[in-house]
């Protein structure tokens, strides 16, 4: 989890350049960057425009500060961090890394995101696994549900930690004790929380986490990054990885084995291609480092009184909540929907036409703000609705 200071802001909207076209209420889907990224990403072009005036640390030392910042984000060690262009690199990194036998079944939850779907599906033909899906008991998925579905042969569960359709989290915690009770392990994928809900992998006994940085991460989309535990590290199948991913290379080029290179004995072997990319990269260094800043606890706190100011200002005769109101089973963002499908589609397009920019997912308004949301964002949102 962070321990950094979180910095006093009396308006956090200065940190970001000014969006007068739009309400955004959308870094569930997309986050704009903070000024300290833009600027990062200015500078890179500079570099590439002299490259003369890139020093060879910078191929280094870029990716380790990232390392560096998303573990002390969720309380893991920076060689244990893969650098990745999104949650579906780590993700794939799990199974094709695992040792499966025929027999092994892959749990997830019904309408998760498509990501689980697309890489478990063809494990079944490739390995013979069967991928069990999972439905909640009541209205909303809960641990419990996760737990009871359970068996002998279940290997792993591959969930997400928040909901992209409704907002709920998980109790990771409870799903990866039961998981270690009976042999099996955890994979989350934490893109929907990761930099607004305090995270610790320690401490929620998480064996895999994923995340793409382009959400609460406040990254450039093509980020993100793989964490393992690093017991699995040495059990997991060998295979092709990124020349600078080799034992070894941590600080110049000297140190590379060009005869008989093997991969770093650390979740950095995962890195995707080119983990010194400038533009993306150095945008990510900069809003991670904002984010450590911040703090997720004040970023979860505040999302969490705008969220509350939404559900208690929705004109109850016209919408209902389609997240859970107890806050402790929600992540940072909520959703709504009109009482009908066709209403909550043209109260979503009307949203939109005025400039108030949300998701519809899975048949809900998903409103998902962060730091630089007022109260008077929720109010514009409210204004639409009621008009």
């Amino acid at each position: 989890m962070a321990t950094a200071t979180t910095l006093p802001r009396s308006d956090w909207r200065q940190e970001w350049f000014e969006n007068e076209e739009a309400t955004y209420l959308n870094v569930a889907g997309q986050s704009p960057m903070p000024k300290v990224a833009v600027r990062a990403v200015q500078a890179a072009i500079e570099w590439k425009k002299f490259p003369q005036h890139i020093p060879d640390a910078a191929f280094f030392d870029l990716p380790n500060r990232i390392r560096a910042s998303i573990a002390k984000l969720i309380g893991a060690q920076p060689a244990d961090i893969a650098l990745t262009s999104g949650a579906s690199t780590g993700m794939s990194a799990v199974a094709y890394g695992l040792k499966w036998s025929p027999d092994d079944e892959i749990l997830t939850a019904i309408r998760e995101f498509p990501l689980q779907y697309a890489t478990w599906k063809p494990m079944e033909e490739r390995e013979g696994l069967k991928l069990n899906v999972v439905s909640p008991r009541d209205r909303f998925l809960t641990a419990d549900d996760v737990i009871a579905a359970l068996t002998p042969k279940t290997r792993l569960v591959s969930i997400s930690l928040v909901r992209f359709d409704n907002g709920v989290l998980l109790d990771a915690a409870r799903i990866a004790a039961a998981c270690h009770a009976q042999g099996a392990l955890l994979l989350l994928d934490a893109s929907q929380a990761c930099g607004a809900v305090p995270i610790d992998v320690g401490a929620m006994g998480v064996d895999f986490l994923v995340s793409a940085g382009y959400k609460f991460l406040l990254g450039p989309f093509g980020t993100g990054f793989f964490w393992a535990k690093p017991e699995h590290v040495a059990n997991m199948r060998p295979g092709p990885f990124y020349w600078m991913a080799g034992k070894g290379v941590d600080s110049n080029f000297a140190s590379m084995d060009f005869a008989n290179p093997t991969a770093a004995p650390s979740g950095k072997r995962w890195d995707a291609a080119e983990t010194a990319n400038y533009f993306n990269h150095a945008a990510l260094d900069a809003s991670v480092e904002f984010v450590l800043q911040a703090g997720p606890e004040a970023i979860a706190a505040h999302n969490r009184n705008l969220i509350e100011l939404l559900y208690e200002r929705l004109p109850k005769d016209r919408c209902v909540p389609t997240s859970p109101l107890d806050a402790a089973h929600r992540g940072p963002y909520a959703c709504f929907a009109a009482r009908a499908p066709e209403k909550t589609a043209a109260l979503y397009d009307r949203l939109r036409k005025e400039n108030i920019i949300v998701s519809l997912r899975e048949g809900n308004i998903r409103v998902s703000p962060y730091l630089f949301n007022t109260e008077r964002d929720i109010d514009r949102l409210i204004s639409v609705i009621t008009t």
